[in-house]
């Protein structure tokens, strides 16, 4: 006998990467980290936390985040909602936007939360392929009429990313809501904030994990117009965000240099470590993110997968068709990736 839905007993739940126990001696690629700390700003909020600010609950509407990203972007705070990571934003909107007969579509392969969302609410899924150079299928996307349209831009696990434009041809073919999921953003060449301003139907998400190095906080955040905001407040949870993130948040997303030096640094060594892995014969899709993704000479990514950890140097394999020859790897410091080379090398 099951206590639960038939939906969530049928379910396939997400399976976030590895994480090692703390002091493990690993080179930990595999779940997209910035390898760098964060902002010393944001280590000196940390600091002051007052002891009063973790006895008493948070803002509900974390204002001191949302006026700092507000500044930061030049938005009216009104059109900012924080969450507990930008997972926290998609579980509002796949929770009151979507349901049975209200479909979630997106390409694929993708971030595959967006899978397991549809599934918990038992809204229809539509996946529409990708091609093998992951050119946003733009028709296929409109056609299949989505209540709720996702596209990471730049897209997990290609690294690959779609023009702002065709972005837009996209969001007015469309009669739902466009999600722009921006989470690797502060690594690609351009992005879609304006279509915020000049689409009513455009939502675009964005996270501190990555660019900020703060994926231990859990915070991320929405850029909506404020009707679609009210709607997704409707569903979130009372406090979702903690008073050490509203804080902490807000003293990062200010410090935008260190913030631009961080990735600029992180592109430099993505550019290195591409060409090394092609001069060892694989192949690299070209990148927009803080990652690669890769196929071995051979095609055989799952052994290399368990080769490498055996090597102490830990990246991800997916365990999907389209993904099956392919790994994808984090960029991480100068010697993390020195580390890896030599083991791949071994390896091949």
């Amino acid at each position: 006998m099951s206590f639960f839905r038939p939906a969530v007993d049928a379910l396939r739940p997400y399976v976030p990467g590895r994480q090692p126990p703390p002091g493990a001696r690993v080179v930990k690629l595999n779940t997209n980290e910035n390898p760098y700390p964060p902002s010393p700003r944001a280590l000196a909020a940390l600091a002051a936390v007052d002891a009063d600010e973790l006895r008493r609950y948070p803002d509900p509407s974390s204002r001191e985040f949302r006026e700092a990203a507000a500044e930061t972007l030049d938005v009216d705070p009104a059109w900012i909602l924080a969450g507990n990571g930008s997972d926290d934003v998609l579980t509002m909107l796949v929770r009151s936007i979507t349901g049975p007969g209200r479909p979630v579509v997106y390409p694929a392969p993708t971030y595959v939360l967006y899978r397991t969302l549809a599934g918990i609410q038992e809204a229809p899924v539509v996946e529409v392929p990708f091609a093998d150079d992951f050119v946003l299928p733009v028709a296929a996307l409109a056609e299949a009429g989505g209540a709720l349209t996702f596209v990471a831009n730049p897209n997990s696990p290609s690294g690959t990313a779609a023009q702002t434009s065709t972005l837009a041809g996209l969001a007015d073919s469309l009669d739902g809501l466009l999600v722009i999921d921006e989470a690797y953003v502060a690594f690609a060449e351009a992005d879609a904030l304006d279509l915020v301003r000049q689409r009513s139907n455009v939502v675009v998400l964005r996270t501190l994990s990555k660019s900020h190095g703060l994926a231990g906080l859990r915070l991320g955040y929405a850029v909506a117009p404020p009707a679609v905001l009210e709607g997704l407040g409707k569903v979130k949870d009372s406090y979702n965000v903690g008073a050490v993130a509203d804080r902490v948040g807000a003293a990062a997303i200010r410090d935008t240099g260190y913030a631009q030096r961080v990735a600029g640094r992180i592109v430099e060594s993505r550019r290195r470590l591409a060409e090394r892995l092609q001069e060892l014969g694989c192949r690299v899709w070209p990148s927009q993110t803080n990652f690669l993704l890769v196929r071995p000479p051979a095609g055989d990514a799952a052994r290399v997968h368990r080769r490498l950890e055996a090597f102490g140097v830990l990246v991800r394999y997916f365990d999907e068709p389209a993904l099956a020859e392919t790994l994808r790897v984090t960029v991480g410091t100068d010697e993390d990736n020195a580390v890896l080379l030599d083991a791949l090398q071994q390896v091949l």
